[in-house]
């Protein structure tokens, strides 16, 4: 009997190769952490897009998604690897078009109509995003063959999200910082918005551009790195003819562990991307602060830091599905807090999503550990190894989350009847409200999948690695 790669062990991978791994997220998050924080600013306040064409847009792009992510997964599980290795080349060759789609996002052309600009962002947004699934899948399964021991991949997770929390930060903490101005009036003064006293600022998209293409040129080095550092040492996977896509994604909605995480990472995406890009809505115009939003991501990613060192000790003692579930109600309870108390102080605001961070950060270290336990589960299922496709459809209601997160924004500057060119205090105050109200309801709600409705426990996954250490001893 041929050995599953389930039952061999790749122990003993080196810090290197660890680093290696964080870097490829890294590279990722350097152009998909501006979707999050900038996109949907960019499109409407720079490029003056009505925000139901940008739900349109939206919509249409995830409508792609759900046919391209599983196809595309499906011909990598499918694909005979030449020299050996299935998901490393496409982190070398890909990586360059998908900078290049990253910066064509925040190009401006001038003299265009909302219409001409809105084709634009339909050919660069739904672009980008199969050149991101294009690179991304690979990445993600790779950690599947880099080991098989369950210690090293749960460090392997945590690298990776250290790695995107690194990717993420110009975007999310320094951009703020250089991409605004100051908006003049006819005799070059600067304008005072009447209610807060405090001069008006705009996004440059000149300075976005130049910015936008420095992270776009470190990213491609930085996925050149990762090819460099990572090997693939499970080998011999087989591919399985009398499968196909539509059997496969039948499997995995059968397998509930697979379907909880789903919805709690859409939903971890769907918070992620609505705060950051509603904050800076509000930091903009209910604070009257932009560059203070750069201290959102700062006060958020913090906890990510505090934790490293003990994160481990926390997981061996208590499971990753116990601190994940336990981390978001926390988050839930301080995003409630934020909403009662309705501050007007930046850094009231800024201490409790610290404390939200703080809650989340469990969830965002150990979620990739949570991946490849949801898909050894899938081939104990099925007798299959697919982590293509699997990864795929996971990746797929990720951007579904993404997708979440614009049409709530849409939805909301719709209903608060938000204007750019003529914010009022009842919008604001309105925004204030839903932005941080919608966050709690979705903590809850991954608080209630992780805690609740996702099986694999710590005791569940003793259990079953322990089946799979007898059936070793059996084949051997």
């Amino acid at each position: 009997m041929s050995e599953s790669p389930l039952t061999k062990k790749t122990y003993g991978i080196g810090f290197s190769e660890k680093i290696g791994y964080a870097l490829g997220d890294a590279a990722g998050l350097m152009t998909f952490g501006l979707i999050g924080s900038f996109q949907q600013v960019f499109l409407n306040k720079t490029l003056g897009i009505d925000p139901k064409k940008l739900f349109v847009l939206f919509l249409v792009a995830r409508i792609w998604d759900a046919i391209n992510d599983p196809l595309w997964g499906r011909y990598i599980d499918k694909r005979q690897p030449k020299h050996g290795d299935r998901y490393r080349p496409y982190l070398r060759w890909v990586s360059l078009p998908l900078a290049i789609f990253g910066v064509l996002m925040f190009v401006k052309i001038p003299g265009l109509t909302e219409n001409q600009y809105l084709i634009w962002a339909y050919f660069t947004y739904i672009g980008y995003g199969m050149l991101y699934t294009a690179v991304n899948i690979p990445y993600g399964s790779l950690a599947s063959v880099i080991t098989t021991d369950p210690g090293e991949r749960s460090a392997l997770s945590m690298f990776r999200s250290i790695g995107a929390g690194l990717g993420g930060t110009p975007a999310q903490i320094l951009l703020p910082m250089f991409v605004y101005t100051t908006v003049l009036d006819a005799n070059g003064q600067p304008i005072i918005d009447a209610r807060t006293q405090k001069q008006e600022q705009v996004l440059d998209p000149t300075k976005m551009l130049i910015a936008v293409v420095i992270l776009a040129v470190i990213s491609v080095l930085i996925y050149q790195l990762c090819y460099k550092l990572t090997h693939e040492r499970v080998h011999g996977l087989q591919n399985h003819k009398d499968s196909n896509v539509m059997g496969t994604i039948k499997a995995l909605v059968k397998n509930r562990a697979f379907v909880m995480l789903c919805i709690a990472s859409m939903l971890l995406i769907a918070a992620q991307f609505f705060t950051q890009s509603m904050y800076n809505y509000l930091f903009i115009d209910y604070f009257k602060e932009p560059k203070r939003y750069s201290l959102f991501t700062v006060f958020t990613y913090l906890p990510m830091a505090m934790l490293l060192p003990v994160l481990q000790k926390l997981v061996r003692r208590f499971g990753k599905k116990e601190i994940c579930a336990a981390g978001m109600l926390f988050s839930a309870i301080a995003y409630f807090v934020l909403w009662a108390v309705k501050t007007t102080s930046v850094w009231v605001f800024l201490a409790f999503c610290f404390l939200a961070g703080l809650g989340m950060t469990f969830f965002v270290l150990e979620i990739w550990a949570l991946v490849t336990d949801v898909i050894d589960h899938h081939d104990r299922m099925t007798g299959r190894r697919e982590e293509g496709t699997a990864y795929a459809f996971f990746s797929f209601t990720r951007k579904l989350g993404q997708t979440v997160a614009g049409v709530l924004g849409t939805l909301m500057l719709d209903w608060i009847q938000y204007d750019e060119k003529a914010v009022t205090d009842l919008a604001v105050t309105k925004m204030y409200s839903l932005s941080t109200i919608l966050p709690a309801v979705m903590c809850l709600i991954m608080a209630l999948c992780l805690g609740v409705f996702y099986p694999l426990s710590k005791k569940r996954l003793q259990e079953l690695r322990l089946e799979n250490e007898k059936e070793a001893e059996t084949e051997a």
